[in-house]
């Protein structure tokens, strides 16, 4: 199993070098120059120190459905970076495959077991639900809903443990997300499953994360019935601290954030009933100095968007 698990990630690795945008997508260039000046205007074009992981850039990408044929443009959107609960997204999408699949059902039990009760406190502290502990017995509707919309670490552990990481994987890669693979659970490596306590970080970027919510977007992502699942898992997002501050009021936005240290991140669907698009964001800053960024950062990206039409 260990030979298995370090080949697949070994190859992963090497592909991530290669990432091409998928054909179905236009690369324009004046869209790109466009974000790239709104990033050189809040200085997030920049080299950025995170610590022991050394120098992070920016991974931007947007996709504009208001096209007949999307354009996608963006900064360094080939860019691997530390996802934090961004890579959650990926996790559900196998779960909602395995649902539909016949392999068991939303509202299929699963007993939380340690060491997966990892939280010691919310993620939104207004969210009335309990944190999940040893002996728990909830349901898988029940883990995805605290996964996605309270970005769950416990539940996100008892998931993964659910779905298997190697058909987690394998979804990414018959996706052509190679480099994007999910390698840990949200958890100290010493308590890792066999196989997995050495194993590198989990890394993403832009253009991946991007292509998943046009998948989302396009009921594509494996089928129409995983795709609506997703979104509407993703429209009750509880977060809306990041890249949300910055659209208008009446605008949808189905998306997941995560932060952890160095990193802070927002990747979704914007839908005004005028502009619609993607954007997926990481940022290798700490929230306290990441989130006022964000919010420029929507504004600028969405005003840009809207006189496209």
């Amino acid at each position: 199993m260990k030979i298995i698990i370090i080949i697949a990630l070994v190859f992963g690795q090497i592909m991530a070098q290669n990432v091409k945008i998928p054909s179905i997508f236009t690369e324009e260039k004046k869209l790109s120059d466009d974000l790239l000046s709104i990033v050189k205007g809040l200085s997030l074009d920049k080299d950025f120190d995170v610590g022991e992981d050394g120098i992070e850039q920016i991974s931007l990408a947007v996709i504009d459905l208001t096209k007949q044929a999307p354009a996608i443009a963006g900064v360094h959107m080939d860019n691997f970076i530390y996802p934090a609960s961004v890579y959650k997204m990926y996790v559900a999408a196998e779960v909602l495959h395995q649902v539909s699949q016949g392999k068991y059902r939303l509202d299929s039990i699963v007993v939380v077991k340690s060491p997966n009760d990892v939280d010691h406190a919310k993620e939104i502290s207004s969210d009335p639900r309990p944190l999940l502990k040893d002996g728990d017995t909830v349901t898988v509707n029940y883990l995805l809903d605290l996964m996605i919309t309270r970005s769950d670490n416990s539940a996100a552990n008892c998931l993964i443990d659910l779905a298997q990481r190697e058909n987690i994987n394998n979804l990414i890669h018959a996706n052509n997300w190679q480099g994007s693979e999910v390698t840990r659970k949200f958890l100290s490596r010493k308590y890792e499953d066999p196989g997995y306590e050495n194993i590198r970080s989990t890394e993403t970027c832009a253009l991946h994360a991007a292509d998943f919510m046009y998948k989302v977007y396009t009921n594509t992502l494996v089928n129409p019935w995983v795709s609506m699942q997703l979104k509407a898992l993703l429209g009750r997002q509880l977060d809306n601290t990041k890249l949300a501050q910055g659209l208008p009021p009446n605008a949808m936005f189905y998306h997941k954030t995560g932060w952890w240290s160095f990193w802070t991140h927002d990747v979704g669907i914007v839908d005004d009933g005028n502009v619609h698009y993607i954007i997926a964001c990481f940022l290798p800053l700490e929230e306290e100095i990441a989130l006022p960024k964000f919010k420029l950062l929507g504004e600028q990206i969405h005003t840009l968007m809207f006189n496209r039409i």
